[in-house]
């Protein structure tokens, strides 16, 4: 069933149904399909789409320039020494401008109040590439892949392990809780997720029959698990905690061993990257105990990795097609 997205911003899955994020899944399968089979919609086709970047991205601007030129549109990148955003000029007015020139605009950067505000005052959709709460394009990605694996998403057992507090457990809650997955963070107490967003899914998770666990206990939060999820230790912008960080998260580490405590031999790999699997990054030179997860797992039968990295592209391009396509 097709449900009628146009106009609307993206900037958490708190404001879409279980229904319009499966709408998002299903049509993101349909666009990869049609491009693996040649077929070009330009749905997008004389729309002009700006990308705003405080932080750099691989995956996020790339999936963003790639899903804009399929569809036919023109991706302008503007990086934070491109344009004045907050600092001689207001998010206020940025976004006013800008919503004069362009049909759509993508934000990633640090505040979230940031891109609610660019949303708030542009008057066209804003898209939702990472901010420090949340990063719900990447859900989608996680979740089209899962249906890829598995086929369906309700009752899926879903275990994030590690930082429980950041942008993506604080995402990957809300959309597994609407969906009606089976939802664990595994994360020692001090990074705990905050308790009204744990509120607030554990009722989307009522309505869906789905359910949230929050546990330090590693065996009760992976046992049974089709999914296993991890991410950084500290992300963009916390160098400064990475010693901390090692210090509480390295016996939430994905391992073989971690792997094995699931006691599912179909258990699928997921992280949002980039990782640090190995000691080959500059970071992860400097602190060799900064990897969160095995290389045998990164690199492994599990690991699905890279089909939801590919998959960015396909669940971005379903979010501007949907919102703005037409």
């Amino acid at each position: 069933m097709a449900y009628n997205l146009k106009g609307r911003s993206f900037l958490t899955l708190k404001d879409f149904t279980a229904k319009e994020i499966r709408f998002l899944l299903d049509l993101s399968i349909k666009l990869k399909a049609d491009k693996y089979a040649g077929i070009r919609s330009k749905n997008l086709e004389g729309k002009n789409i700006a990308l705003i970047f405080e932080k750099p991205s691989t995956r996020t601007r790339a999936a963003f320039v790639v899903a804009a030129v399929d569809e036919g549109a023109h991706p302008e990148y503007l990086g934070k020494n491109d344009i004045q955003l907050g600092k001689k000029e207001t998010v206020k007015d940025t976004a006013r401008v800008l919503g004069r020139m362009f049909d759509g605009i993508e934000f990633r950067g640090f505040k979230h109040e940031t891109v609610e505000t660019l949303a708030k005052y542009a008057g066209v959709p804003v898209w939702n590439g990472l901010t420090d709460k949340y990063h719900p394009t990447q859900v989608l990605a996680d979740f089209m892949t899962i249906l890829e694996e598995r086929g369906y998403l309700k009752g899926i057992k879903f275990a994030y392990v590690g930082d429980g507090r950041n942008n993506m457990a604080n995402s990957l809650m809300i959309g597994a809780s609407k969906m009606g997955m089976d939802f664990r963070i595994v994360s020692p107490e001090k990074l705990f997720p905050e308790k009204s967003l744990v509120k607030e899914s554990e009722e989307f998770a009522k309505e869906s029959g789905g359910k949230i666990t929050i546990t330090s206990d590693i065996n009760k939060g992976v046992k049974g698990a089709d999914v296993i999820y991890t991410d950084v230790w500290a992300s963009m912008g916390e160098e400064d905690k990475i010693a901390e960080r090692i210090s509480l998260l390295k016996p939430y580490k994905v391992t073989e061993k971690l792997i094995e405590m699931t006691e599912n031999d179909k258990v699928i790999f997921l992280h949002c990257l980039p990782s640090f699997h190995n000691n080959e990054t500059e970071l992860s030179k400097k602190y060799p105990e900064i990897c969160e997860v095995e290389e045998s797992v990164f690199e492994g039968k599990h690991s699905r990795v890279f089909d939801e990295a590919e998959n960015r592209v396909h669940t971005i391009k379903a979010v501007m097609v949907a919102t703005l396509g037409k």
